[in-house]
């Protein structure tokens, strides 16, 4: 795959690192486990979101403009790091926020990531819950445009064959790691949500010939509407790259969706006690919308014996520690000892 023919803009710290679990692998037992540093990208305390806005942005560049909009949860891990890349290019940022879980929490509403977002210079505006925010976003491009503005609307969460191209860069980059050391992944299993970054790593990892198995753990839509969602975008990302039609097929594209719980954005018991876990014994922090309830998957998984002992599992950290603020009373912290 020749993906040095597709515009690009170098924003993230490339490659990150791949690196052992010893402590958590013999704490669970079974498999022995690993992780793909991609909250360590860099822009705007990292995340995944910032390998998809290297072709995003490049591409807002080529056609001229001068203003990015986008669109996210309330705290969109997505909307921060496209804020930073605008602030970073010297371009106008839109941000527009969709109540998905209807906390009214002050640190959940303005915290985190919306604070951020707003350190930034974007312009956040909010949107109840159900809104149709493409239109939203077309809408307010439209009227921009009125203004002399050159408007580029990114999809929620970076998801398109324009970004889909930084997970497939991510899956040679992944290969390329493992061949150093001499890694045989067995499984690569990550938080999947708006689709982008799962279906990118479909493309790569099939384009590839990896003979890697990846499962995404689903973080919002149930898994018959995850699975649709993550192939048909995969297979527009084939198209996109150049690989021959049918290469990626339905058998390619798995994800469970057993540990959303009550809805996107809502805490589970499963991902507060894999926060923890994996700060106490990896001194990595998770966040609590996508990699807590991913890991909070890999970890019931690994005890119902879906891995075997001795298979090399790589768990994809997608970044977006940042938002445990927005959520400061979901842990249930000890008290000071005075």
């Amino acid at each position: 795959m020749n993906l040095a023919r597709f515009p690009r803009i170098r924003l993230g710290h490339l490659p990150t690192p791949l690196e052992p679990m010893e402590n958590l692998s013999k704490h669970l037992g079974g498999p022995n486990l690993w992780i793909k540093r991609d909250d360590c990208t860099g822009l705007s305390t990292g995340g995944n979101k910032t390998r998809k806005l290297e072709y995003l942005m490049a591409d807002a560049r080529a056609q001229g403009a001068d203003t990015v909009i986008t669109q996210g949860a309330t705290q969109s891990n997505h909307a921060r790091q496209t804020a930073a890349a605008a602030a970073k290019l010297g371009m106008e940022c839109h941000i527009l926020l969709e109540d998905r879980t209807g906390y009214t929490d002050p640190a959940y509403k303005n915290s985190a990531n919306v604070m951020m977002d707003k350190l930034h210079g974007a312009s956040v505006s909010r949107r109840p819950g159900g809104a149709d925010m493409q239109a939203e976003m077309e809408a307010l491009a439209a009227d921009l445009r009125t203004k002399g503005k050159k408007p580029y609307v990114i999809p929620g969460g970076g998801s398109n064959p324009v970004g889909a191209l930084g997970y497939v860069t991510a899956a040679l980059e992944l290969m390329n790691q493992a061949n150093e050391i001499g890694l045989k992944i067995d499984h690569l299993v990550h938080a999947t949500g708006s689709a982008g970054t799962q279906a990118g790593l479909v493309a790569g990892l099939v384009g590839l010939n990896s003979g890697i198995n990846l499962l995404g753990i689903g973080v919002r839509a149930p898994k018959e509407k995850q699975e649709a969602n993550v192939l048909a975008l995969a297979q527009r990302t084939a198209d996109h790259i150049g690989l021959p039609k049918d290469t990626v097929r339905a058998e390619h594209v798995k994800a469970n969706c057993d540990y959303v719980g009550q809805g996107y954005g809502i805490p589970t018991q499963g991902m507060v006690e894999a926060v923890k876990l994996l700060a106490e014994k990896e001194g990595i922090l998770l966040d609590p919308v996508y990699s807590g309830k991913g890991m909070a998957g890999l970890i019931d998984l690994i005890g119902k014996g879906h891995f075997k002992a001795g298979e090399n599992v790589v768990f994809l950290h997608t970044g977006g520690a940042v938002g445990l603020f927005g959520y400061p009373d979901a842990f249930d912290l000890p008290a000071d000892v005075n």
